[in-house]
């Protein structure tokens, strides 16, 4: 359906692109505002995305899924905004993983007791949301697009041109920089020093 969807609107058909823009807007959105960690800006990442998108559409040649070709359009439109908006925050994307200390994690802190049998689910996700806006962008935007989307690896590297070894390099260091700084965070809220 997704493809009839596209050739339709690339016969000029605005409502078939409508249709894809109703589709996948909400997503889009999610990701943008992971990236730039603002509404304001992840509303103007959206729309420049999908306008980025139609004026392009001819481009699209089909040999990968449209939402995965738009997904790219959307991060490169957030990468530029957060570029523009805080150049001195930029991270390059082939700086090793540091900790808050500078040191490179070495063990992955223990996450006894189960945050979830202490927090609501409330409490939980803006502890997670919290957590994940923490990373730096390069593996903040990976995350995001294979553990919260759903991507599969090939599409988030094709999505980001990226290799599939440095999206699996940077899915594994963000997972690991969320694990430390979670299990550290519980282990402050508990009071307790890791050990059983």
């Amino acid at each position: 359906e997704e493809l009839q969807l596209v050739q339709a609107a690339k016969g000029g058909d605005v409502s078939a692109f409508e249709d894809l823009v109703r589709r996948y807007d909400r997503n889009v959105f999610r990701i943008a505002q992971h990236i730039t960690q603002n509404r304001e800006d992840a509303e103007d990442v959206v729309q420049d995305a999908f306008l980025k998108a139609y004026e392009n559409l001819k481009q699209f040649q089909g040999q990968s899924k449209f939402y995965t070709w738009l997904v790219r359009i959307a991060v490169n439109e957030a990468l530029m905004k957060l570029r523009r908006r805080r150049p001195e925050r930029m991270v390059s994307l082939d700086e090793d993983v540091k900790t808050e200390d500078d040191s490179l994690p070495r063990e992955v802190a223990d996450w006894s007791p189960n945050p979830e049998q202490q927090y609501s689910q409330a409490e939980l996700h803006d502890i997670l949301s919290r957590t994940i806006q923490g990373l730096p962008p390069s593996f903040r935007t990976v995350f995001v697009l294979r553990d919260v989307e759903g991507l599969s690896t090939e599409e988030t590297a094709e999505a980001l041109d990226l290799s599939i070894p440095a999206v699996k390099s940077r899915l594994l260091r963000a997972r690991l920089q969320l694990r430390e700084r979670l299990g550290r965070f519980f282990q402050k809220r508990n009071g307790g020093d890791g050990a059983k």
